[in-house]
């Protein structure tokens, strides 16, 4: 799956489920940006952070290497995902992997969707979980999966006129919203590329892993 921005691609890691695979190092991003509540877990893997980004109510300065930038974040009027998009953005990177936006407390992820949503036009950002990666779409998209895995289209909160191609169950001049009809746990029926294209609303694609 690729990003919008012929750019760099960042990891941002926040202080949610504790990402898998964190052995792998994750040396392909350009930079490694972490809010302090997931110093910690990146340090035990022996992960180097680049940016830290927080109030460090929770985190010690003593413990943060040298080599590691501190940006202090105390405006509690944003949480710790708008300030690190900003900072991400003002350091000249538009294409954000985010691990640790969802698991934990819930209303948390449902605010990283809508902070996510508000930076949409400016940055590219994907998060990542253990079982999916997802992301708002644009009004035309596409993307590859592999037969019969899982793609999940969910409104946010309605999205009119969805044409889907390449998937198992597909859709013609749709139209979906919470609380009426909303198109998850639909298939890829082959392994050509899946397009999405919608003319009005806001669309949510999760992409099984």
């Amino acid at each position: 799956m690729n990003h919008r921005f012929d750019s760099p691609e960042v990891g941002l890691f926040l202080n949610g489920e504790i990402p898998p695979f964190l052995e792998k190092k994750f040396s392909f991003y350009e930079k490694i940006f972490a809010v302090d509540g997931a110093f910690y877990y990146l340090n035990t893997f022996g992960i180097s952070v680049d940016y830290i980004i927080g109030d460090f109510d929770s985190i010690s300065k003593k413990d943060i290497p040298l080599e590691t930038y501190v940006f202090k974040t105390d405006d509690q009027r944003y949480t710790d995902f708008e300030k690190a998009l900003n900072i991400i953005y003002n350091q000249g990177f538009l294409n954000i992997n985010v691990w640790g936006g969802s698991g934990m407390e819930q209303d948390h992820f449902l605010g990283n969707l809508s902070t996510a949503l508000k930076y949409k036009n400016i940055l590219s950002i994907i998060f990542h979980d253990k079982c999916h990666s997802y992301f708002f779409s644009d009004k035309k998209t596409f993307f590859y999966q592999k037969k019969n895995k899982k793609v999940s289209l969910f409104p946010f909160p309605k999205v009119e006129g969805l044409y889907t191609y390449g998937l198992k169950y597909s859709i013609k001049k749709g139209s979906l919203q919470i609380g009426k009809n909303i198109g998850i746990r639909n298939e890829a029926y082959n392994n050509k590329r899946i397009e999405i294209n919608y003319k009005k609303g806001e669309l949510l694609i999760f992409i099984e892993k």
